[in-house]
């Protein structure tokens, strides 16, 4: 029988514990970035997941101390030179969100150095969101010159109020995982050393939790998340918008220039 892991390129899969899957987000020498083959993975995953009895919850975390440095600038310059493209990848995008929301298994997300855009739309949506200390969480979307929309629109209001969530969405502004767990954007934060033995022994404690509580404590919840359907497309449809906009180039051509093969504070993402 197939496994129904082995067709994933960017995504690496292993079972660090009886009913746990851990997933990695998987780019070399580019922070993990979604690029045309991440994107699409990270969008059809959570049905995998959702179907597999063997699943009894998850862990999403990036390689070699990063999460995810948000789209790939290929991936974005293809959006913005092809309409076939730019559609793929809108409807891409509004799965993700959904997939994410309607998957009955306990997902946890474990985000250290960068946890940007695409990327981090797992990291918010994970049902347990647990940083490094040292983590930098950044939405992304103004600084690249389109609106801050996709999942940040509906679940940063709901996790840490309408005022932050338009300070760090509007200036694009950096939150370290000690800052997002004391504004409550994300669960936990704890030092980088401990970030994924703490997200294994939580996901250990979820698979070992009864499914059927666990699974209608998930599903009665995101309903806050559903009931934002609506803000959701809209502003889906007004970040793509601004794909074919004159401000989507400036910021191209100024991300391609600042961008650093390593992760720092002085990196534009």
């Amino acid at each position: 029988m197939t496994d129904p892991y082995d067709s994933y390129q960017r995504l690496q899969f292993d079972w660090p514990s009886d009913g746990v899957l851990r997933i990695t987000m998987t780019n070399p020498g580019r922070l993990n970035s979604a690029d045309h083959v991440m994107h699409g993975e990270l969008v059809r995953v959570w049905r995998d997941i959702d179907a597999d009895p063997r699943v009894r919850a998850a862990i999403i975390r990036g390689s070699e101390g990063a999460f995810s440095s948000g789209g790939d600038l290929d991936l974005v310059r293809d959006m913005t030179q092809d309409f076939d493209v730019l559609t793929r990848v809108w409807k891409e995008a509004r799965d993700l969100v959904y997939n994410l929301i309607n998957c009955s298994k306990p997902l946890v997300s474990a985000m250290d150095g960068p946890a940007v855009g695409a990327g981090l739309v797992a990291g918010l949506l994970a049902d347990i969101s647990i940083a490094a200390r040292d983590a930098r969480i950044i939405d992304g979307h103004t600084r690249l010159g389109v609106a801050a929309g996709d999942h940040a629109a509906v679940v940063w209001p709901l996790l840490c109020g309408m005022a932050k969530a338009k300070y760090y969405l509007m200036l694009c502004e950096a939150v370290s995982g000690e800052e997002a767990e004391r504004i409550g954007l994300v669960s936990l934060c704890v030092d980088a050393g401990e970030l994924h033995d703490k997200s294994l022994d939580v996901a250990r404690r979820l698979a070992a939790g009864s499914p059927s509580a666990l699974r209608w404590t998930k599903y009665a919840l995101n309903n806050w998340l559903r009931m934002a359907g609506p803000t959701f497309d809209t502003s889906l449809a007004l970040e793509f918008l601004g794909f074919k906009g004159p401000d989507v180039q400036e910021g191209l051509a100024s991300l391609r220039e600042k961008r650093r093969p390593d992760f720092s504070k002085d990196s534009p993402l």
